[in-house]
């Protein structure tokens, strides 16, 4: 298990800039996914995440947005951000992080419902492949869970 950073550690390396590539074939495997109604890189002239919306045919009527946003770097490093907007103004959250930090291992969750920091530390899967799919694996479980 990798290692925490002392506190007093203000040495956190960069995660580095963007990995346009990566982030293009995300983009590209999110759009081909029924779940989403639309896949937008932000901002558009620089994208540096993939905003997914939710087809909102998924969730019952009191979530009125749902949505994945991913960036993914140049180190490997990554944010997977997941929220859902309710119509009484409150929101459900979860991110996925691999990052240099001083609050948890370099990869952690923060859980819902708030993604509350510190997270939990975790290991992830090396290829953004298999890291997406475990997430929108666990995504599905969830919205799955409004049915039962």
């Amino acid at each position: 298990m990798p290692e925490r950073r002392p506190p007093d550690d203000d040495t956190v390396p960069e995660v580095g800039g963007i990995d346009t590539d990566i982030l293009e074939q995300i983009g590209q495997h999110l759009e081909r996914s029924n779940r989403f109604s639309e896949t937008v890189f932000q901002p558009e002239y620089a994208p540096s995440s993939v905003v997914a919306e939710y087809d909102m045919g998924y969730f019952p009527t009191a979530i009125e947005r749902a949505y994945l946003q991913v960036r993914w770097y140049e180190t490997d490093d990554f944010n997977i951000h997941y929220s859902e907007q309710y119509a009484t103004g409150d929101h459900w959250e979860c991110r996925w992080d691999r990052h240099p930090n001083d609050h948890n291992t370099r990869s952690h969750f923060h859980p819902p419902p708030d993604a509350a920091t510190p997270g939990d530390d975790v290991e992830y899967e090396e290829d953004w492949r298999d890291i997406l799919s475990d997430v929108l694996g666990d995504l599905d479980d969830r919205i799955e869970a409004f049915w039962e």
